[in-house]
């Protein structure tokens, strides 16, 4: 099947070979093996009498790597051609995806470095994964059953008393969480990130008055948030995967005054699952090489945020039960306690915003684009990357595409 390779002696030979002769005005090796030197020149050398220059020893250098690599390209479409015949196209990309892979896994940072260079960026390595989505309809299960201890008359919790405490953490080793808000509508708690002077956010409330597809597609609609939302300067989809329906999203806001406005760039992908009536918005941030800093704004590199949302009924009846978690870090210079009180009064505000947001497109005052229904972008022919919620062993027509922007 392979053509054996034809036998060359090592370019080393040569070089030694033209070390050791005779050169005008220096004594050469002894005359026995100066006779044995001249026959291997005479077999190199066109022309045995003279001695070689630097051009030929270049020459023979160049002629040798030239056969060489040319070896090496045949063998490799020898080998192709034979793979060809032996697997399915489908099989080979499936092989070939493997070892793209394994070599990616060992060159992460020099792979990483490349696509920066190059402006691609790198889905593989920063779409939303299954497992991200599975673990927030997890959350929100464990928050369902810790409600269970504050439950209020038609779906409304009531309020804790100040020596109330009920315990919202899923396991014993995370950190416990503080309450430090107790509305009619939510309840806010928080706690310390290990290793940092930055606290995690956990919103848990019910609404009543509007249905979960007009709660979720507001979020969603990055055009309409440029509307309600004052604080937004820029907020842009940069790129989708068409694989999984992660999306890159650019979003610059006000701060505070004197602060510096912030730009986030992060990943988001969302799945809407029928069958366990539920409906699942995660975001992350990243790095994009199409989006370099801006000298105006601060970038917000630590940010993370998910958003679950639990219909009473349907997703098209008014009522529904919604988990908001999130953090951040802002780069701010402030003490960590003017820090929580910006987050801890400024959370309020938002879900406010929101919940009016969310009428007025109920009231067909603004038109919102109804992401729900919209059509799903089509995956790959392996099934990669779609989105199973707890207890869903598939997933058909009702996950979604994701469309524009949550909360930030």
């Amino acid at each position: 099947m392979f053509h054996p390779l034809q036998w060359r002696p090592p370019a080393s030979i040569y070089s030694y070979c033209a070390r050791s002769a005779p050169w005008e005005g220096r004594p050469g090796p002894a005359p026995a093996l100066r006779s044995r030197y001249q026959w291997l020149l005479g077999w190199f050398q066109k022309e045995p009498g003279k001695c070689p220059g630097p051009k030929s020893l270049l020459s023979l250098l160049a002629s040798q790597c030239s056969y060489v690599t040319g070896q090496r390209v045949r063998r490799a479409q020898q080998i192709g051609q034979l793979y060809g015949n032996i697997y399915s196209e489908r099989a080979r990309w499936s092989l070939f995806s493997g070892l793209w892979r394994r070599f990616q896994a060992r060159h992460a940072s020099a792979c990483k470095l490349m696509a920066a260079l190059t402006g691609v960026f790198l889905w593989e390595e920063e779409r939303i994964q299954e497992e991200e989505l599975r673990r927030s309809a997890e959350e929100m299960k464990h928050m369902e059953e810790v409600s269970r201890l504050f439950p209020g008359s038609g779906g409304e919790h009531q309020k804790l008393g100040p020596k109330t405490h009920v315990d919202i953490t899923a396991t014993r080793e995370e950190h416990p969480w503080e309450m430090v808000m107790d509305k009619k509508h939510f309840k806010l708690w928080r706690r310390p990130i290990e290793g940092t002077h930055l606290y995690q956010y956990r919103v848990f409330g019910t609404y009543t008055d509007v249905t979960p597809r007009q709660f979720f597609n507001v979020q969603l609609d990055t055009e309409y948030r440029k509307k309600w939302d004052s604080l937004v300067i820029k907020l842009d989809v940069v790129e989708r995967d068409l694989t999984t329906g992660s999306e890159v999203v650019h979003w610059v806001t006000h701060f505070p005054y004197p602060m510096y406005s912030r730009d986030y760039v992060y990943v988001r992908r969302y799945n809407v699952d029928r069958e366990n009536n539920l409906m699942v918005l995660v975001s992350r941030a990243v790095e994009h090489p199409g989006i370099p800093e801006d000298p105006e704004f601060v970038r917000v590199r630590t940010y993370e945020s998910q958003m679950v949302i639990r219909p009473h009924k349907t997703f098209d009846e008014n009522g529904f039960d919604y988990l908001l978690t999130y953090s951040d870090n802002p780069q701010t210079v402030f003490p960590r306690y003017c820090v929580s009180w910006m987050v801890s009064s400024g959370m309020p505000d938002f879900l406010e915003k929101l919940h009016t947001a969310a009428l007025k497109a109920k009231r067909m005052e603004i038109e919102v684009r109804d992401y729900i229904s919209a059509k799903p972008i089509e995956n790959s022919s392996s099934g990669e990357g779609k989105a199973s919620m707890p207890g869903a062993e598939h997933k058909s027509e009702d996950t979604h595409s994701p469309a524009q922007l949550e909360y930030a």
